[in-house]
């Protein structure tokens, strides 16, 4: 045992020992992506199903159809001569036919500023009083005038006064049914969801002069396509990457897939074959939805305040006609007024990457955290590293006969490391007030000279730094373990409330682990430019040019995301990546005091 003890301490002292750390954060990152590649095969997902028995979907016959269509096509051409108008003067047709069902309707005005522009509109809104209820709790049916693509919603507003007026004649309603009218599909339910939770500021929102119960789901409808259709597309990615409860999925995949033989599909995948690639397809897009954390619909601003909620959108030529599509929604809200409870057995937290399979977050959230361990193993690496000096290579190999000599330390100099990164953390509010305050059409200029300055104040600061402080090299081992430390404790604290943002800027973030300050201009150029072929704004271009947009776009919605419905993830890029990322560059652009002295010395032999 002595032998043995002995033998664990001196491969303590090993210096060879301090050789591992690197090669373990590499592997961390390498385990964590291909992780991330195996979860859609059959081993590592599961088959999707209903937790909460109570739902019974698909299990009731459905009534709406026959002489429904008449009235359907009756409200759609009402529909369709209010095409142009104001939002008052929609508000004023549809109040009025909504009133001649015997419903209570409200309006709710709203106005949000964002990108120099002005969201601003009218709600209308009626509420169906559950016979069998005592008005505790509702489900909400949304139709927006305009869909995210700002097209008129010609079918879906028709659709929703039909089926305000079909459940009006039931007596089975155990929960109210809110029917909300709202000119556009991001604004406008945000703002009358706030309201509903008394959330909201009242100097951009109105209260609601009437409300009901609490909200058990919403389902919204997004029909603007004429002709028939194919299959039904679920929309279900919510505000910050928030989702609903599966089981809500679940429900209307039963419904429209089982009992009403519909396709139906997710992420936009029209075509899906159930096998390996088209699964890593749509996990992939979802990840990519989640990650950007933006309203993807009417339902998105329902989310947050743990209200379940989709959006329905039919798509594809077939020879389904609105009377299907109002017995998905009719199947689905037969299935919620079942509901004793709010829905919580089912899981909250799950990449779907097909109607019917997916993973649970016990099974995909190791990939992140081995991705945000390897910035804490880095971290902690540099920190020991710092607390030693310098031994000559010469030296190394004399170290193992003095196995029980006290490992020599020494005084760590932390005023300078910890001013640096708080400055980078100070700058980071700059970018984020700028790119959100400023109006739309400065923002791409903005951009363009930011991505200039952001490319020349890392070289202009390192030389400041350089020239002012000298600092050594434990400085700058010390600067990056900080920094490295910081990162990895955000990424690992997101990771649990949006895993996909959190995979998505660990990976980006990789090289910042790797990087270090070196005495060779060529190292340090090279270090330096591919810091900078991963940074904040060159990945913001990347992304533009690829999804054929104009930056400008991209941080207008940004913009409009953070002043509407709270979207976080600017935050993350400018407050956590981005500061992180200005630290990295100080330290492969930095050069230590000790090799300034040394070429001095050089010069003046």
């Amino acid at each position: 045992m002595p032998r043995l003890l002995s033998s664990a301490l001196a491969l303590r002292r090993d210096p060879r020992i301090l050789k591992i750390p690197p090669y373990l954060s590499l592997l961390c990152i390498l385990v964590g992506a291909v992780w991330l590649f195996l979860l859609p095969l059959n081993e590592y997902s599961r088959r999707t199903y209903i937790s909460e028995n109570a739902l019974l979907p698909g299990q009731v016959h459905t009534y709406f159809g026959g002489s429904d269509q008449n009235v359907l096509r009756a409200y759609k051409q009402e529909v369709n001569s209010l095409v142009g108008k104001s939002n008052v003067e929609i508000n004023d047709k549809l109040e009025s036919i909504v009133r001649g069902l015997g419903l209570k309707t409200a309006r709710q005005n709203f106005t949000y500023h964002a990108a120099g522009r002005t969201f601003e509109g009218e709600n209308l809104y009626a509420i169906l009083q559950a016979p069998r209820g005592d008005a505790t709790e509702a489900i909400v049916l949304v139709a927006a005038w305009e869909n995210v693509k700002h097209e008129v919603n010609k079918n879906g507003v028709p659709l929703v006064l039909t089926l305000a007026r079909y459940f009006k004649r039931w007596s089975l309603w155990s929960k109210d049914i809110i029917i909300l009218l709202s000119p556009d599909s991001i604004a406008a339910p945000q703002a009358w969801v706030d309201a509903y939770h008394d959330a909201h500021d009242s100097s951009r929102v109105a209260s609601l002069p009437i409300k009901s119960g609490a909200l058990q789901g919403a389902i919204a409808i997004d029909y603007v396509q004429e002709n028939r259709f194919k299959s039904v597309h679920i929309v279900y990615d919510g505000v910050n990457g928030q989702l609903p409860n599966l089981d809500l999925i679940n429900s209307v995949v039963n419904i429209a897939g089982g009992q009403m033989g519909m396709g139906v599909a997710l992420q936009e995948m029209w075509n899906h074959n159930d096998k390996y690639p088209d699964r890593l397809r749509t996990m992939l897009r979802g990840m990519l939805k989640q990650g950007l954390g933006l309203a993807s619909g009417p339902h998105s601003s329902f989310i947050p305040y743990h209200v379940d909620a989709v959006t329905l959108q039919p798509f594809g030529e077939g020879w389904q006609d609105e009377m299907a599509m109002g017995r998905v929604v009719e199947g689905t809200f037969r299935s919620l007024n079942n509901l004793l409870e709010h829905l919580h057995q089912s899981f909250f937290f799950y990449l779907l990457m097909h109607r019917e399979r997916f993973v649970s977050i016990g099974t995909y959230l190791p990939s992140a955290m081995l991705v945000a361990a390897n910035f804490t193993i880095m971290a902690i690496f540099l920190w020991m590293k710092s607390g030693q000096p310098e031994i000559p290579a010469a030296s190394t190999t004399e170290s193992s006969d003095k196995d029980d000599a006290p490992t020599p330390t020494t005084e760590r100099d932390l005023f300078l490391p910890l001013a640096i990164v708080a400055l980078s953390g100070s700058l980071s509010a700059i970018p984020l007030y700028i790119f959100n305050h400023v109006p739309e059409s400065a923002l791409t200029p903005l951009f363009y000279l930011f991505l200039l300055i952001n490319t020349l104040f890392p070289i202009t600061l390192s030389l400041t730094i350089t020239t002012l402080f000298s600092p050594n090299l434990q400085q700058y081992h010390l600067v990056k373990s900080f920094s490295l430390l910081l990162l990895g404790m955000f990424l690992s604290s997101l990771a649990t409330l949006n895993f996909s943002l959190a995979m998505l800027i660990g990976l980006l973030s990789a090289p910042l682990s790797f990087v270090k300050p070196s005495s060779s201009p060529v190292s340090r150029i090279v270090g330096f430019v591919l810091l900078n072929l991963t940074s904040p704004p060159a990945v913001l271009l990347a992304s533009a040019a690829i999804w054929g947009l104009n930056v400008g776009d991209i941080l207008r919605e940004a913009a409009v995301a953070w002043h509407v419905t709270g979207t976080y993830s600017a935050v993350v890029v400018w407050c956590v990546w981005w500061p992180a990322w200005l630290a990295g560059c100080v330290c492969v652009l930095g050069r230590p005091g000790r090799d300034q002295e040394e070429e001095k010395k050089v010069k003046k032999a």
